[in-house]
C-alpha cells in the first residue's frame, strides 16, 4: 500500500530533533492499520466523562430545582449529550478516515468562520455577548468549531509547504503573513462578540502550531511580545476587559457585582479543605455560586471533594495529555501528528485557563472545563475530537527495533 501522505525533508529533521521526536515520521515507512484503538487513551477519556456527568448533577441541582422547577432539568439533558457524544467518538474513531479531514480542511474552516459571524445575524445576547446560535431547543457556540478547523487548516497548510521542497516556512510570506491574516481574519468577530477567552485559546493554538512546524524562533519570540500586548491591551481599554481585571485584582471593591463569583468560587475552594465536606454537600451550590455547572464546576468539586480529589483530577488531564502526545509521537506523518497534538493543546488550554480563573490564579474568561462544564455542542465537539485522535492511533508504523 503506497505511503498516502507527505513526509518532512531530511534538512528539517536535522535542524530540529525535539520537533522530530514529536513529529516522527520515516520516508520509506507505510501506513498501517494497527489492530484497535489506543485503549488508554479511549479509558482515560471515558473515566473524565463519567467523573463529569456525576458532578454536572450533584453541583446543578439546587439551582435547576430553583429555576426550572426540576432537580433533574441538567443532569437529565446531560445524560442524552453523553449517550450522543458517545455515539460520536465511536463513530469517528472506528469507521472514519482522518485524511479526510485534510482533504476538506479549507471548506471545514470557511463554513466554521461564517457561523462565527452568523451570530451577529441569529444570536441572542447572553450576559453582554452574543456567542450562541440557537436552532430550537439547541445551541451552539461557533468558536467550538473554528478551534478544531484552525487545527486542521494549519495542520494541512504546513504539510503543503512541505510538498514545495523548500523551506518555504523560514519565509516572510509563507512562514509568517499567512497567520499574522489568520489572526487577524478570527480575531475581529471574536472582538466584536466578545469572546476574549477564544481569542487567546486560538492564539494559543496558532502560536504552538507556527512553532511545531519550524517557524524561525526569534519571529516567534516577537510574536509573543506583540500578542501578549494586545491582549493586554483588549483588557485594559475596552469596558469588557477593564471589569475582570478590576474584579480580579480588587474583588473586595465590588464584592456583590463582578466580584461576587470569584469570591464564592474561592469560598467553595476554602470550604473543601484537604478532604471535602462530602458529594453533594456543598453550601455553595445552593444559589451562592451563580450557575455551577458550568464554569465554576470545578469550584464544586474542590469543596465537596477537597484538595486531594481535585488533584486527582489535574492529573487525569496531564495523563490524558500525556497518551494523546504519545499518539502523535508514533502518528504516521506530520499532519496526523500535528493534528492530534492540536487537539490537545486545546484541551490543555482549556484546563489551564478553566482551573486559573476557578482559583482566583487568573481574571475570569469564561472557559468551560473539558467533559466537566454542563453543555451539549461543546461536549460533541470535544468528544468528536476525541475520536480523531483515537482514529488517528489505528495507524502507526511497523518497524523492529
Amino acid at each position: 500500500m503506497k505511503n498516502r501522505e507527505n513526509t518532512a525533508s531530511d534538512s528539517s529533521r536535522r535542524e530540529n530533533p525535539v520537533k522530530n521526536l514529536l513529529l516522527r515520521h520515516r520516508s520509506r515507512a507505510i501506513r498501517r492499520l494497527r489492530s484497535g484503538i489506543d485503549w488508554p487513551f479511549a479509558i482515560l477519556v471515558m473515566v473524565l466523562v463519567c467523573i463529569g456527568t456525576t458532578f454536572v448533577f450533584s453541583s446543578s441541582y439546587a439551582y435547576a430545582k430553583h429555576n426550572y422547577g426540576d432537580s433533574y432539568f441538567f443532569i437529565r439533558k446531560q445524560i442524552g449529550w453523553v449517550l450522543c457524544a458517545i455515539v460520536i467518538i465511536y463513530l469517528v474513531a472506528r469507521f472514519g478516515d482522518y485524511l479526510i479531514l485534510k482533504r476538506f480542511s479549507v471548506p471545514i474552516f470557511l463554513v466554521s468562520y461564517l457561523l462565527l459571524w452568523c451570530v451577529f445575524f441569529f444570536g441572542e445576547d447572553a450576559n453582554g455577548a452574543k456567542r450562541w446560535i440557537f436552532v430550537g431547543p439547541i445551541s451552539v457556540q461557533p468558536s467550538e468549531i473554528v478551534k478544531f478547523s484552525v487545527i486542521l487548516l494549519i495542520s494541512s497548510y504546513l504539510v503543503w509547504l512541505e510538498t514545495k521542497g523548500r523551506d518555504l516556512i523560514r519565509t516572510v510570506r509563507y512562514g509568517i503573513l499567512p497567520f499574522v491574516a489568520l489572526v487577524l481574519l478570527i480575531g475581529f468577530p471574536l472582538y466584536k462578540q466578545p469572546h476574549l477567552s477564544a481569542m487567546i485559546i486560538i492564539f494559543a493554538l496558532i502560536y504552538i502550531l507556527m512553532y511545531l512546524g519550524g517557524v524561525k524562533s526569534a519571529i516567534l519570540g516577537s510574536g509573543i511580545g506583540i500578542g501578549g500586548a494586545a491582549m493586554v491591551a483588549l483588557m485594559l481599554f475596552t469596558s469588557h476587559g477593564q471589569k475582570r481585571i478590576q474584579a480580579w485584582l480588587h474583588p473586595e471593591l465590588d464584592p456583590t457585582g463582578d466580584s461576587w463569583q470569584p469570591l464564592q468560587s474561592l469560598n467553595a475552594i476554602g470550604s473543601g479543605g484537604l478532604w471535602g465536606v462530602g458529594l453533594g454537600q456543598s453550601k455553595q451550590k445552593h444559589l451562592y455560586l451563580p450557575e455551577p455547572q458550568n464554569d465554576y464546576i470545578f469550584a464544586i468539586i474542590c469543596e465537596e471533594m477537597g484538595f486531594v480529589f481535585a488533584v486527582l483530577i489535574i492529573a487525569l488531564f496531564v495523563l490524558l495529555i500525556w497518551r494523546g502526545f504519545l499518539i502523535a509521537r508514533n502518528a504516521p506523518s506530520k499532519f496526523s501528528s500535528l493534528l492530534v497534538m492540536g487537539i490537545m493543546v486545546q484541551v490543555g488550554v482549556q484546563v489551564f485557563l478553566n482551573i486559573g480563573v476557578v482559583t482566583g490564579a487568573l481574571p475570569a474568561t469564561g472557559v468551560a472545563l473539558p467533559f466537566f462544564s454542563y453543555g451539549g455542542s461543546s461536549l460533541l465537539i470535544l468528544m468528536a475530537e476525541m475520536g480523531v485522535v483515537l482514529n488517528v492511533s489505528r495507524y502507526s508504523y511497523s518497524e523492529k527495533t
